[in-house]
Protein backbone atom coordinates (compact mmCIF):
# COMPACT_ATOMS: atom_id res chain seq x y z
CA UNK A 1 0.00 0.00 0.00
CA UNK A 2 1.54 4.04 -1.22
CA UNK A 3 1.83 6.01 1.39
CA UNK A 4 0.91 9.95 0.04
CA UNK A 5 1.00 12.99 2.20
CA UNK A 6 -1.92 15.16 1.16
CA UNK A 7 0.15 17.30 -0.88
CA UNK A 8 1.53 15.08 -3.33
CA UNK A 9 -1.51 14.21 -4.30
CA UNK A 10 -2.60 18.13 -5.66
CA UNK A 11 -4.94 19.07 -2.48
CA UNK A 12 -6.23 22.37 -3.09
CA UNK A 13 -4.63 25.07 0.15
CA UNK A 14 -6.69 24.68 2.82
CA UNK A 15 -7.16 28.83 2.27
CA UNK A 16 -8.75 27.96 -1.15
CA UNK A 17 -12.10 29.89 -1.87
CA UNK A 18 -14.96 29.21 -4.45
CA UNK A 19 -16.56 31.30 -6.68
CA UNK A 20 -20.32 31.36 -8.02
CA UNK A 21 -21.46 32.71 -11.89
CA UNK A 22 -24.58 34.29 -12.44
CA UNK A 23 -27.10 34.66 -15.60
CA UNK A 24 -29.13 33.07 -17.75
CA UNK A 25 -32.55 33.33 -20.12
CA UNK A 26 -34.49 33.32 -16.86
CA UNK A 27 -38.75 33.43 -16.82
CA UNK A 28 -39.21 36.80 -16.86
CA UNK A 29 -35.59 38.30 -18.31
CA UNK A 30 -35.31 39.09 -21.86
CA UNK A 31 -33.83 36.75 -24.17
CA UNK A 32 -32.83 38.07 -27.51
CA UNK A 33 -30.54 39.32 -29.07
CA UNK A 34 -29.05 36.97 -27.03
CA UNK A 35 -28.72 36.32 -22.89
CA UNK A 36 -25.42 37.85 -22.05
CA UNK A 37 -25.69 41.01 -24.10
CA UNK A 38 -29.09 41.63 -22.21
CA UNK A 39 -27.16 40.90 -18.58
CA UNK A 40 -24.17 43.57 -19.49
CA UNK A 41 -26.13 45.82 -21.15
CA UNK A 42 -29.58 46.11 -18.95
CA UNK A 43 -28.56 44.48 -15.74
CA UNK A 44 -31.63 42.44 -15.83
CA UNK A 45 -30.05 39.65 -13.23
CA UNK A 46 -31.79 36.57 -12.88
CA UNK A 47 -34.54 36.08 -9.63
CA UNK A 48 -35.87 38.25 -6.76
CA UNK A 49 -34.83 36.16 -3.68
CA UNK A 50 -35.92 36.35 -0.38
CA UNK A 51 -34.25 35.25 2.73
CA UNK A 52 -30.46 34.46 3.45
CA UNK A 53 -28.68 31.57 1.90
CA UNK A 54 -26.53 29.04 2.71
CA UNK A 55 -23.70 28.55 0.61
CA UNK A 56 -23.81 24.80 0.74
CA UNK A 57 -25.27 22.73 -2.20
CA UNK A 58 -27.98 20.04 -1.36
CA UNK A 59 -27.33 16.81 -3.54
CA UNK A 60 -31.09 15.27 -3.67
CA UNK A 61 -31.06 11.81 -4.83
CA UNK A 62 -29.86 10.80 -8.43
CA UNK A 63 -32.82 11.18 -10.55
CA UNK A 64 -31.51 9.18 -13.04
CA UNK A 65 -28.59 6.55 -13.23
CA UNK A 66 -27.16 3.79 -15.16
CA UNK A 67 -28.84 0.48 -15.19
CA UNK A 68 -25.42 -0.90 -15.70
CA UNK A 69 -24.07 0.51 -12.58
CA UNK A 70 -21.02 -1.66 -11.51
CA UNK A 71 -22.23 -3.20 -7.86
CA UNK A 72 -19.80 -1.65 -4.93
CA UNK A 73 -19.43 -2.68 -1.52
CA UNK A 74 -18.18 0.38 0.83
CA UNK A 75 -17.27 -0.80 4.45
CA UNK A 76 -17.63 2.15 7.13
CA UNK A 77 -14.09 2.66 7.84
CA UNK A 78 -12.31 2.08 11.53
CA UNK A 79 -11.75 4.78 13.83
CA UNK A 80 -9.56 4.54 16.07
CA UNK A 81 -10.77 7.28 18.96
CA UNK A 82 -13.06 7.60 21.94
CA UNK A 83 -15.10 10.14 20.23
CA UNK A 84 -17.14 10.03 16.76
CA UNK A 85 -14.52 10.59 13.81
CA UNK A 86 -14.38 14.14 12.53
CA UNK A 87 -15.80 13.17 8.69
CA UNK A 88 -17.74 9.39 7.56
CA UNK A 89 -15.45 8.73 4.78
CA UNK A 90 -16.89 5.89 3.95
CA UNK A 91 -20.50 8.13 3.56
CA UNK A 92 -18.66 10.96 1.15
CA UNK A 93 -16.80 8.38 -1.51
CA UNK A 94 -20.09 6.19 -1.24
CA UNK A 95 -22.27 8.95 -2.23
CA UNK A 96 -19.26 10.45 -4.93
CA UNK A 97 -19.37 7.16 -6.41
CA UNK A 98 -23.09 6.86 -6.74
CA UNK A 99 -23.02 10.26 -8.01
CA UNK A 100 -21.33 9.21 -11.38
CA UNK A 101 -24.13 7.32 -11.98
CA UNK A 102 -21.31 4.36 -12.66
CA UNK A 103 -21.81 2.80 -9.64
CA UNK A 104 -24.29 1.05 -7.13
CA UNK A 105 -22.98 1.09 -3.89
CA UNK A 106 -24.58 -1.69 -1.45
CA UNK A 107 -26.67 -0.21 1.80
CA UNK A 108 -24.68 -1.24 5.16
CA UNK A 109 -27.45 -3.37 6.34
CA UNK A 110 -26.68 -5.96 2.87
CA UNK A 111 -23.09 -6.30 3.79
CA UNK A 112 -21.95 -9.56 5.56
CA UNK A 113 -19.39 -8.13 8.10
CA UNK A 114 -17.53 -4.78 8.87
CA UNK A 115 -13.83 -5.61 8.10
CA UNK A 116 -11.12 -2.64 8.00
CA UNK A 117 -7.95 -5.35 6.94
CA UNK A 118 -7.67 -7.61 4.63
CA UNK A 119 -6.57 -10.20 7.37
CA UNK A 120 -10.92 -9.47 8.70
CA UNK A 121 -12.02 -10.02 5.15
CA UNK A 122 -13.84 -13.44 4.60
CA UNK A 123 -13.51 -13.56 0.13
CA UNK A 124 -16.10 -16.22 0.33
CA UNK A 125 -18.79 -14.36 2.06
CA UNK A 126 -18.04 -11.38 -0.24
CA UNK A 127 -18.05 -13.30 -3.52
CA UNK A 128 -22.32 -13.41 -3.34
CA UNK A 129 -22.59 -10.00 -3.47
CA UNK A 130 -21.17 -9.80 -7.01
CA UNK A 131 -19.18 -6.64 -5.65
CA UNK A 132 -15.77 -4.88 -5.89
CA UNK A 133 -15.02 -4.33 -1.88
CA UNK A 134 -13.52 -1.48 -0.59
CA UNK A 135 -12.15 -1.14 2.95
CA UNK A 136 -10.12 1.42 5.24
CA UNK A 137 -9.77 3.11 8.77
CA UNK A 138 -8.86 6.16 9.92
CA UNK A 139 -6.46 7.04 13.30
CA UNK A 140 -5.60 10.90 14.81
CA UNK A 141 -1.91 11.20 15.00
CA UNK A 142 0.12 12.63 17.99
CA UNK A 143 0.48 16.08 16.31
CA UNK A 144 -3.11 16.39 15.65
CA UNK A 145 -3.22 15.12 12.18
CA UNK A 146 -5.18 12.17 10.88
CA UNK A 147 -4.13 9.41 9.08
CA UNK A 148 -6.26 7.45 6.62
CA UNK A 149 -5.76 4.22 4.49
CA UNK A 150 -8.28 2.50 1.84
CA UNK A 151 -7.48 -0.67 -0.13
CA UNK A 152 -10.13 -1.71 -2.95
CA UNK A 153 -9.88 -5.64 -3.77
CA UNK A 154 -10.98 -8.01 -6.68
CA UNK A 155 -13.10 -10.32 -4.49
CA UNK A 156 -13.14 -12.80 -6.69
CA UNK A 157 -9.36 -13.17 -7.49
CA UNK A 158 -8.80 -11.95 -3.53
CA UNK A 159 -6.57 -9.55 -4.92
CA UNK A 160 -5.78 -5.62 -3.75
CA UNK A 161 -5.96 -4.04 -6.71
CA UNK A 162 -5.13 -0.18 -5.57
CA UNK A 163 -4.50 1.22 -1.94
CA UNK A 164 -2.61 4.36 -0.35
CA UNK A 165 -2.19 5.62 2.99
CA UNK A 166 -2.66 9.69 3.67
CA UNK A 167 -1.75 11.75 6.24
CA UNK A 168 -3.37 15.33 6.69
CA UNK A 169 -5.12 17.49 9.03
CA UNK A 170 -8.52 17.56 10.23
CA UNK A 171 -10.16 20.42 7.66
CA UNK A 172 -8.76 18.03 4.60
CA UNK A 173 -10.20 15.05 5.39
CA UNK A 174 -13.03 15.55 2.83
CA UNK A 175 -10.27 16.26 0.15
CA UNK A 176 -8.87 12.67 1.13
CA UNK A 177 -12.38 11.27 0.90
CA UNK A 178 -12.87 12.43 -2.76
CA UNK A 179 -9.07 11.49 -3.97
CA UNK A 180 -9.97 8.26 -2.58
CA UNK A 181 -12.89 8.11 -4.92
CA UNK A 182 -11.21 9.43 -7.73
CA UNK A 183 -8.65 6.53 -7.40
CA UNK A 184 -11.31 4.36 -7.12
CA UNK A 185 -13.08 5.10 -10.51
CA UNK A 186 -9.68 5.32 -12.53
CA UNK A 187 -8.86 1.80 -11.26
CA UNK A 188 -12.65 0.45 -12.50
CA UNK A 189 -13.27 2.27 -14.84
CA UNK A 190 -9.83 3.74 -16.98
CA UNK A 191 -11.13 6.71 -16.67
CA UNK A 192 -9.57 9.69 -14.61
CA UNK A 193 -12.05 10.82 -11.78
CA UNK A 194 -13.37 14.32 -11.20
CA UNK A 195 -14.73 14.15 -7.30
CA UNK A 196 -11.31 16.53 -6.22
CA UNK A 197 -11.99 19.07 -8.63
CA UNK A 198 -14.27 22.39 -7.37
CA UNK A 199 -17.11 24.35 -8.78
CA UNK A 200 -17.60 28.04 -9.31
CA UNK A 201 -20.95 29.60 -8.85
CA UNK A 202 -22.95 32.73 -7.80
CA UNK A 203 -25.54 33.67 -5.24
CA UNK A 204 -28.12 36.03 -5.35
CA UNK A 205 -30.00 37.00 -2.86
CA UNK A 206 -31.84 40.09 -0.35
CA UNK A 207 -30.49 41.39 2.72
CA UNK A 208 -32.13 42.77 5.54
CA UNK A 209 -33.34 45.66 4.18
CA UNK A 210 -34.21 43.94 1.10
CA UNK A 211 -31.42 44.94 -1.07
CA UNK A 212 -30.00 42.30 -3.69
CA UNK A 213 -26.74 41.00 -2.28
CA UNK A 214 -24.54 39.11 -4.67
CA UNK A 215 -21.28 36.54 -3.68
CA UNK A 216 -19.12 34.51 -5.39
CA UNK A 217 -18.42 30.95 -4.41
CA UNK A 218 -15.93 28.02 -4.77
CA UNK A 219 -17.11 24.54 -3.50
CA UNK A 220 -16.06 20.71 -4.26
CA UNK A 221 -17.75 19.02 -7.10
CA UNK A 222 -20.07 17.46 -4.54
CA UNK A 223 -21.41 21.19 -3.25
CA UNK A 224 -19.90 20.58 0.04
CA UNK A 225 -17.18 23.08 1.71
CA UNK A 226 -18.48 26.15 0.05
CA UNK A 227 -15.87 29.08 0.55
CA UNK A 228 -16.91 33.14 0.09
CA UNK A 229 -14.47 34.66 -2.46
CA UNK A 230 -16.13 37.74 -2.95
CA UNK A 231 -19.35 39.38 -1.85
CA UNK A 232 -21.02 42.61 -3.57
CA UNK A 233 -24.30 44.18 -3.70
CA UNK A 234 -23.99 44.75 -7.25
CA UNK A 235 -24.11 42.17 -10.40
CA UNK A 236 -21.02 39.25 -9.87
CA UNK A 237 -21.17 37.78 -13.59
CA UNK A 238 -19.18 34.66 -15.81
CA UNK A 239 -16.77 33.74 -12.96
CA UNK A 240 -13.85 31.27 -15.22
CA UNK A 241 -11.26 29.12 -14.07
CA UNK A 242 -7.70 29.80 -14.77
CA UNK A 243 -5.92 26.46 -16.38
CA UNK A 244 -4.13 25.87 -13.13
CA UNK A 245 -7.54 26.51 -10.92
CA UNK A 246 -5.72 28.90 -8.62
CA UNK A 247 -7.16 31.93 -10.15
CA UNK A 248 -10.83 32.81 -11.34
CA UNK A 249 -11.40 36.17 -14.01
CA UNK A 250 -15.41 37.04 -13.83
CA UNK A 251 -17.63 40.20 -13.72
CA UNK A 252 -17.99 42.75 -11.01
CA UNK A 253 -20.35 46.03 -11.80
CA UNK A 254 -18.57 47.48 -8.79
CA UNK A 255 -19.22 51.46 -9.11
CA UNK A 256 -22.13 50.98 -11.36
CA UNK A 257 -19.47 49.71 -14.26
CA UNK A 258 -18.80 46.29 -15.37
CA UNK A 259 -15.06 45.42 -14.63
CA UNK A 260 -12.91 42.30 -15.45
CA UNK A 261 -10.89 40.95 -12.88
CA UNK A 262 -8.27 37.84 -12.02
CA UNK A 263 -8.81 36.94 -8.62
CA UNK A 264 -6.08 34.35 -6.91
CA UNK A 265 -7.38 31.85 -4.39
CA UNK A 266 -4.92 31.31 -2.11
CA UNK A 267 -4.83 33.60 0.93
CA UNK A 268 -1.60 35.65 2.06
CA UNK A 269 -0.15 37.02 -1.70
CA UNK A 270 0.59 40.06 -3.43
CA UNK A 271 -2.33 41.98 -5.54
CA UNK A 272 -4.40 39.13 -5.03
CA UNK A 273 -7.75 40.74 -7.32
CA UNK A 274 -6.24 42.82 -10.21
CA UNK A 275 -8.51 44.39 -12.49
CA UNK A 276 -7.49 43.63 -16.00
CA UNK A 277 -10.50 45.02 -18.55
CA UNK A 278 -12.34 48.57 -17.00
CA UNK A 279 -13.21 50.49 -20.60
CA UNK A 280 -15.71 52.68 -21.21
CA UNK A 281 -18.86 50.23 -22.35
CA UNK A 282 -19.01 46.59 -21.93
CA UNK A 283 -16.20 44.14 -20.29
CA UNK A 284 -17.74 40.95 -20.15
CA UNK A 285 -17.41 37.29 -20.64
CA UNK A 286 -13.77 36.28 -19.50
CA UNK A 287 -11.90 33.31 -21.27
CA UNK A 288 -8.65 32.03 -20.43
CA UNK A 289 -6.45 30.42 -23.10
CA UNK A 290 -5.26 27.04 -22.86
CA UNK A 291 -2.01 28.15 -21.27
CA UNK A 292 -3.22 30.80 -19.23
CA UNK A 293 -1.24 33.69 -20.70
CA UNK A 294 -4.60 35.14 -22.47
CA UNK A 295 -8.02 35.82 -21.72
CA UNK A 296 -10.72 35.91 -24.61
CA UNK A 297 -13.66 38.55 -23.44
CA UNK A 298 -16.46 40.83 -24.86
CA UNK A 299 -15.52 44.49 -25.43
CA UNK A 300 -17.81 47.15 -26.43
CA UNK A 301 -14.53 50.35 -26.22
CA UNK A 302 -15.16 51.10 -29.69
CA UNK A 303 -19.03 51.29 -30.11
CA UNK A 304 -19.95 47.68 -30.84
CA UNK A 305 -19.48 44.11 -28.77
CA UNK A 306 -16.96 42.40 -30.09
CA UNK A 307 -14.50 39.83 -29.01
CA UNK A 308 -10.81 40.80 -27.95
CA UNK A 309 -7.94 39.00 -26.91
CA UNK A 310 -5.96 40.09 -24.35
CA UNK A 311 -2.45 39.43 -23.38
CA UNK A 312 -2.32 39.78 -19.42
CA UNK A 313 1.79 40.06 -19.56
CA UNK A 314 1.64 43.43 -21.19
CA UNK A 315 -2.45 43.81 -20.98
CA UNK A 316 -2.26 44.27 -24.84
CA UNK A 317 -5.27 43.46 -26.80
CA UNK A 318 -6.42 42.62 -30.25
CA UNK A 319 -9.58 42.55 -31.60
CA UNK A 320 -10.94 39.30 -33.45
CA UNK A 321 -14.31 40.61 -34.92
CA UNK A 322 -15.39 43.27 -36.80
CA UNK A 323 -18.86 43.24 -37.71
CA UNK A 324 -22.65 45.49 -36.69
CA UNK A 325 -23.46 42.65 -34.94
CA UNK A 326 -22.95 41.81 -30.90
CA UNK A 327 -20.44 39.15 -30.65
CA UNK A 328 -19.97 37.80 -27.20
CA UNK A 329 -19.15 34.73 -25.05
CA UNK A 330 -16.10 33.35 -26.48
CA UNK A 331 -14.56 30.44 -25.36
CA UNK A 332 -11.25 28.89 -26.09
CA UNK A 333 -10.48 25.81 -28.38
CA UNK A 334 -8.58 23.18 -25.92
CA UNK A 335 -5.62 22.93 -28.45
CA UNK A 336 -5.47 27.20 -28.26
CA UNK A 337 -6.02 27.61 -32.37
CA UNK A 338 -9.80 28.90 -32.59
CA UNK A 339 -12.48 30.45 -30.53
CA UNK A 340 -16.27 29.91 -30.64
CA UNK A 341 -18.47 32.66 -29.52
CA UNK A 342 -21.89 33.55 -29.99
CA UNK A 343 -23.60 36.15 -32.53
CA UNK A 344 -26.68 37.36 -34.42
CA UNK A 345 -25.07 38.24 -37.21
CA UNK A 346 -27.33 36.24 -39.18
CA UNK A 347 -30.44 37.39 -37.61
CA UNK A 348 -30.97 35.06 -35.01
CA UNK A 349 -27.52 34.09 -32.18
CA UNK A 350 -25.82 31.57 -33.31
CA UNK A 351 -22.49 29.82 -32.48
CA UNK A 352 -19.31 31.08 -34.96
CA UNK A 353 -15.88 29.60 -34.97
CA UNK A 354 -12.97 32.04 -35.83
CA UNK A 355 -9.28 30.90 -35.81
CA UNK A 356 -7.13 32.80 -32.90
CA UNK A 357 -4.90 34.20 -35.63
CA UNK A 358 -7.30 35.72 -37.33
CA UNK A 359 -10.16 35.05 -39.85
CA UNK A 360 -13.73 34.96 -41.65
CA UNK A 361 -15.84 34.15 -38.44
CA UNK A 362 -17.85 30.38 -39.55
CA UNK A 363 -21.12 29.80 -38.34
CA UNK A 364 -21.51 26.07 -36.75
CA UNK A 365 -25.03 25.87 -35.47
CA UNK A 366 -27.85 25.83 -37.79
CA UNK A 367 -30.53 24.04 -35.97
CA UNK A 368 -33.07 26.23 -33.47
CA UNK A 369 -33.58 29.54 -33.42
CA UNK A 370 -30.88 30.37 -30.21
CA UNK A 371 -27.73 28.94 -29.54
CA UNK A 372 -25.36 30.76 -27.12
CA UNK A 373 -23.11 30.06 -24.97
CA UNK A 374 -20.69 27.29 -26.07
CA UNK A 375 -17.50 25.46 -24.38
CA UNK A 376 -15.76 23.03 -25.90
CA UNK A 377 -15.23 19.81 -24.15
CA UNK A 378 -11.75 18.83 -22.93
CA UNK A 379 -11.17 16.79 -26.40
CA UNK A 380 -12.30 19.55 -28.47
CA UNK A 381 -14.70 17.17 -30.00
CA UNK A 382 -17.98 18.69 -29.04
CA UNK A 383 -19.32 21.43 -27.86
CA UNK A 384 -22.15 22.38 -24.89
CA UNK A 385 -24.25 25.27 -25.01
CA UNK A 386 -28.13 26.42 -24.62
CA UNK A 387 -30.52 25.33 -27.26
CA UNK A 388 -33.49 27.62 -27.79
CA UNK A 389 -36.39 26.45 -29.63
CA UNK A 390 -40.05 27.21 -29.03
CA UNK A 391 -40.01 29.25 -26.17
CA UNK A 392 -37.31 26.05 -24.29
CA UNK A 393 -33.88 26.68 -23.54
CA UNK A 394 -31.96 23.38 -22.80
CA UNK A 395 -28.46 22.57 -22.99
CA UNK A 396 -27.56 20.57 -25.90
CA UNK A 397 -24.25 19.17 -27.33
CA UNK A 398 -22.73 19.04 -31.02
CA UNK A 399 -20.34 16.65 -32.58
CA UNK A 400 -18.40 19.33 -34.50
CA UNK A 401 -17.76 17.43 -36.92
CA UNK A 402 -20.69 15.84 -37.97
CA UNK A 403 -22.84 18.58 -37.25
CA UNK A 404 -25.20 16.01 -34.87
CA UNK A 405 -26.88 17.80 -32.43
CA UNK A 406 -28.65 15.71 -29.53
CA UNK A 407 -30.65 17.78 -26.61
CA UNK A 408 -29.45 16.73 -23.15
CA UNK A 409 -32.20 18.35 -20.84
CA UNK A 410 -35.68 18.46 -20.22
CA UNK A 411 -36.31 21.17 -18.70
CA UNK A 412 -37.38 24.75 -20.03
CA UNK A 413 -35.14 27.34 -18.52
CA UNK A 414 -31.03 25.99 -18.40
CA UNK A 415 -28.15 27.83 -18.95
CA UNK A 416 -24.33 28.13 -18.44
CA UNK A 417 -22.82 24.61 -19.29
CA UNK A 418 -19.64 23.87 -18.17
CA UNK A 419 -17.50 20.29 -18.62
CA UNK A 420 -16.12 18.22 -15.76
CA UNK A 421 -12.53 18.37 -16.95
CA UNK A 422 -12.76 14.52 -17.82
CA UNK A 423 -15.43 15.60 -20.52
CA UNK A 424 -18.01 12.91 -18.85
CA UNK A 425 -20.76 15.43 -17.39
CA UNK A 426 -21.90 18.58 -18.18
CA UNK A 427 -22.71 20.92 -15.01
CA UNK A 428 -25.36 23.26 -15.57
CA UNK A 429 -27.97 25.90 -13.95
CA UNK A 430 -31.83 25.16 -14.13
CA UNK A 431 -34.92 26.60 -13.46
CA UNK A 432 -37.82 24.91 -12.82
CA UNK A 433 -41.13 24.07 -10.73
CA UNK A 434 -38.45 23.44 -7.57
CA UNK A 435 -37.02 26.46 -7.94
CA UNK A 436 -33.53 27.52 -9.15
CA UNK A 437 -30.31 24.78 -8.58
CA UNK A 438 -27.00 23.43 -10.13
CA UNK A 439 -27.73 20.28 -11.86
CA UNK A 440 -25.62 17.71 -14.06
CA UNK A 441 -25.72 15.36 -16.86
CA UNK A 442 -23.94 12.82 -18.45
CA UNK A 443 -22.47 13.34 -22.44
CA UNK A 444 -25.00 10.56 -23.11
CA UNK A 445 -27.58 11.96 -21.36
CA UNK A 446 -28.55 9.11 -18.90
CA UNK A 447 -27.02 10.27 -15.79
CA UNK A 448 -28.67 13.08 -13.97
CA UNK A 449 -28.46 14.65 -10.42
CA UNK A 450 -29.61 17.99 -8.87
CA UNK A 451 -27.66 20.21 -6.36
CA UNK A 452 -29.81 22.68 -4.78
CA UNK A 453 -28.96 25.83 -2.62
CA UNK A 454 -31.28 25.13 0.75
CA UNK A 455 -32.57 29.07 0.17
CA UNK A 456 -32.28 31.60 -2.68
CA UNK A 457 -31.12 31.08 -6.35
CA UNK A 458 -28.10 29.81 -7.63
CA UNK A 459 -26.40 30.61 -11.08
CA UNK A 460 -23.56 30.08 -13.72
CA UNK A 461 -21.98 27.08 -12.73
CA UNK A 462 -18.09 26.52 -13.80
CA UNK A 463 -16.67 23.59 -13.05
CA UNK A 464 -12.74 23.70 -12.02
CA UNK A 465 -9.68 21.76 -14.32
CA UNK A 466 -8.10 19.38 -12.43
Amino acid sequence: MQVVHLHRFGARPRDLKIIPHLGSPSKGMLVGPFRFAVHLITVLLVLSLAGNVRADLIIPPITESLESAQPIAIVPFGWKGRTTPPIAIAEVISKDLEQSGRFAPIPRWELPSLPTTKGQVNFSNWRLLGANLVIGGMSRLPDGRYEVYFRLFDVFQKKQLTGYQFQAPSGELRTIAHRISDAIYEKLTGERGVFSTRIAYITETRTVAKRKHYTLYVADSDGENAIRILGSNQPLLSPAWAPDARKLAYVSFENGRSHIYVHKLAKNVRNRRQRVASFSGINGAPSWSPDGTQLAMTLSKDGNAEIYIMRLSNRHLRRMTKNGAIDTEPAWAPDGKSLVFTSDRSGTPQIYRIPVQGGTPERITFEGTYNARATFSPNGTHLAFVHGEQGAYRIALLEIDTGILDVLTETKLDESPSFSPNGSTILYATTDGQGSALAAVSTDGRVRYRLAVQKGGVREPAWSPW
